[in-house]
């Protein structure tokens, strides 16, 4: 991306941004009487205005109506999860019947582990990546001691090649191909949480398939990010959460994506729960359990409604832009970014994450050329700034300008002060 270095540059980018004004739709944090710079979104997205107005009526239908709010109010929460099938199947690139909104990530991805990961004697191993998020790697490596199985040998683990930062597609495949036969399940990342390297979900679930392995991903960091396609691509299942680029809100309700050729897989072991169980006799309590067609029949618990509440203020905003439109301006937020640190701080970082932009979210990870102690100093100068991003030990600032709310002007004064900080 050919830019200048001056604020004016900024300003006409903001100015000619057809999403500018989905800005105005979230609450920024303020810092000095005036706005933060906020590049949080891969942690904690930010609070849309309309979260407030549907938390209250939620709250008020619970003190109008009691126990039944689950019937007679105007969302009634017996269904509730329902509202949300429509939206998080169209950014996933899914059926309805292959998506549900429930439980957290982790609690998620031990369900489908549960399912899907079928391990026996001499076919036992799990593919994830090296510096894969830490509850996905206990979550793993717990399956895999459950199962009677050694992690020790039974976790296979991928990473970049010597002097490299994010790991080749071709290197995933060639190792598939060359584990295969002892590879029951691969969980990746779609989007590496701590390079923001963005995997190539159809090559690796094409490559895996071929040789016979289930093939999961921790949408944690993709979902809202990036387009996604997982009906197309075949992946088996995935699992997300909804703080993050969904901005529902700290400790959200989490997703599930199971593809619909698994829907009717009644056979498959699972652990079960009544919300799970078929809506036409739920309520009748029989003693065997009849799982719902699809993901709704992972379900355990009837969803909790003031953490799922949110997301009804927060996905018409996606609706609104359109994620072929957010995934252009990322690009260029991103290609901006790149290009200002690379023109005024070269000398002082490397990017870690991809350059190519079709290879990356909207994070950029950024490795200071300072001892673990200074960088830390840096970042910590940021944030007296009121600049929001994130550390990563021992010497990484994760950045990331979301496309929703974040604007050039951001991205301008966040390397301004990351300047100043390294003086």
């Amino acid at each position: 991306m050919n830019v200048a270095v001056e604020r004016s540059f900024a300003e006409q980018q903001d100015a000619a941004d057809s999403l500018a004004h989905l800005r105005c739709e979230f609450l920024i944090p303020q810092h000095a009487g005036g706005e933060s710079v906020y590049l949080c979104g891969h942690s904690l997205g930010l609070q849309p205005r309309g979260v407030a107005g549907v938390l209250n009526e939620e709250l008020q239908h619970w003190a109008e109506f009691a126990v039944e709010g689950h019937f007679a109010s105007s969302r009634p929460w017996l269904p509730y999860h329902e509202q949300l099938t429509s939206s998080l199947a169209r950014l996933a690139g899914a059926q309805p019947i292959e998506v549900v909104a429930m439980n957290s990530l982790t609690v998620n991805l031990h369900l489908m582990l549960t399912s899907f990961y079928r391990p026996r004697p001499g076919r036992d191993a799990i593919l994830i990546e090296q510096r894969a998020f830490s509850s996905d790697q206990y979550a793993v490596a717990s399956q895999i001691h459950q199962r009677g199985f050694d992690p020790g040998s039974a976790l296979i683990e991928i990473g970049p090649r010597a002097g490299e930062d994010v790991i080749r597609t071709e290197d995933i495949c060639s190792l598939i191909e060359r584990e295969g036969p002892r590879i029951a399940t691969v969980m990746l990342s779609g989007v590496q949480y701590l390079t923001g390297q963005r995997f190539d979900i159809e090559t690796i679930t094409r490559c895996a398939q071929q040789q016979g392995c289930t093939v999961g991903f921790d949408l944690a960091h993709a979902i809202g990010n990036v387009p996604l396609r997982l009906h197309d691509w075949g992946v088996d299942f995935a699992v997300w959460c909804s703080y993050k680029y969904l901005n529902g809100g700290p400790g959200a309700i989490g997703g599930c994506f199971v593809h619909e050729r698994h829907a009717r897989a009644f056979e498959l072991p699972r652990f079960a729960g009544w919300w799970g169980h078929d809506k036409d006799s739920r309520f009748q309590m029989p003693a065997k359990f009849q799982p719902i067609p699809g993901a709704e029949g992972w379900q355990l618990s009837n969803p909790p409604i003031l953490s799922a509440a949110p997301l009804l203020a927060s996905l018409p905003l996606f609706e609104a832009a359109g994620m072929d439109q957010l995934r252009e301006k990322s690009q260029r937020l991103t290609g901006y970014l790149q290009s200002l640190l690379q023109a005024r701080l070269a000398r002082a970082l490397s990017i870690i994450t991809p350059s190519d932009p079709a290879a990356r979210g909207c994070q950029l990870s950024i490795r200071l050329h300072r001892s673990p102690s200074d960088a830390r100093a840096v970042f910590d100068s940021l944030a007296s700034q009121g600049v929001f991003c994130d550390w990563r030990e021992p010497d990484i600032i994760r950045v990331a300008p979301v496309p929703l709310y974040n604007s050039f002007i951001d991205v301008w004064r966040f390397v301004a002060a990351l300047e100043q900080a390294l003086q």
